[in-house]
């Protein structure tokens, strides 16, 4: 199996996500499923510089026992102590969660540490995040090192059918059909959280938007929201780095 354009695209996801403040130094991962028994994860190395640095040949490929999951994949890489997460976020819908992203947004974490909830309040501004939002941020209470599988369970029990579940004091983690949407959802979850903080910072309350307006906040399709703003991403990385 040829999984060059996969593990290109994982690396690439990990630089976008790092490029975006969602992750600081060499804390955390992204995960893609390849097939029923087989993931592709970001693996750490001795000559690892941290997440926005990472390359293809640092995405491995493994088997959901968490062994490699072809000759040598993991020689000089070691696992994610946060294995599980993946794992049992993947096992929990295989159908709907075929990508992973465990993540460190600084924002998210400040906003909920703060007691403020994630919800709607703004609209047009980025119609899928308030789309996210409407629903609830599930938060798992606890802000352990997820690593093993039971407290990966407890984390999947939290974040139930929604797509993305805030880690009291630790992070988040978002799953998806594909990993541009997992790192699409946490960028549109940490700028609901900037925004929560900044109407915060002002002395005000942030309300939700009006119930008559989800009407005319539409869906307007995966080639703009998705694949339209994944080419600004990776514009805006390739910018970034020039």
């Amino acid at each position: 199996m040829n999984l060059q354009p996969e593990r290109a695209l994982v690396a690439q996801a990990c630089r976008v996500a790092a490029a975006r403040g969602l992750v600081d130094g060499i804390l955390g991962h992204l995960s893609l499923r390849v097939d029923d028994d087989r993931l592709l994860i970001r693996c750490r190395s001795d000559s690892d510089t941290g997440v926005a640095f990472t390359r293809p040949e640092d995405i491995r490929l493994i088997d959901f026992h968490g062994s490699p999951g072809a000759s040598g994949e993991l020689d000089g890489y070691r696992l994610p102590n946060e294995l599980p997460i993946h794992l049992e976020t993947m096992r929990a819908a295989p159908q709907q969660r075929q990508a992973v992203a465990h993540l460190h947004p600084p924002d998210v974490v400040a906003a909920d540490l703060a007691g403020i909830t994630i919800r709607p309040i703004y609209g047009a501004y980025d119609i899928p995040g308030a789309w996210l939002a409407r629903a609830g941020v599930p938060v798992y209470q606890r802000a352990v090192l997820i690593r093993t599988p039971e407290l990966a369970k407890d984390m999947v029990a939290a974040m139930g059918s929604a797509p993305v579940v805030i880690c009291r004091g630790h992070g988040i983690t978002s799953a998806a059909g594909t990993v541009q949407q997992a790192v699409l959802q946490a960028i549109s979850l940490n700028e609901l959280a900037r925004m929560s903080l900044r109407v915060h910072w002002t002395g005000a309350t942030p309300a939700e938007i009006d119930d008559a307006d989800w009407n005319d906040l539409p869906d307007l399709g995966s080639a703009f929201n998705v694949q339209s703003a994944w080419r600004h991403e990776v514009a805006r990385l390739n910018e970034g780095q020039s």
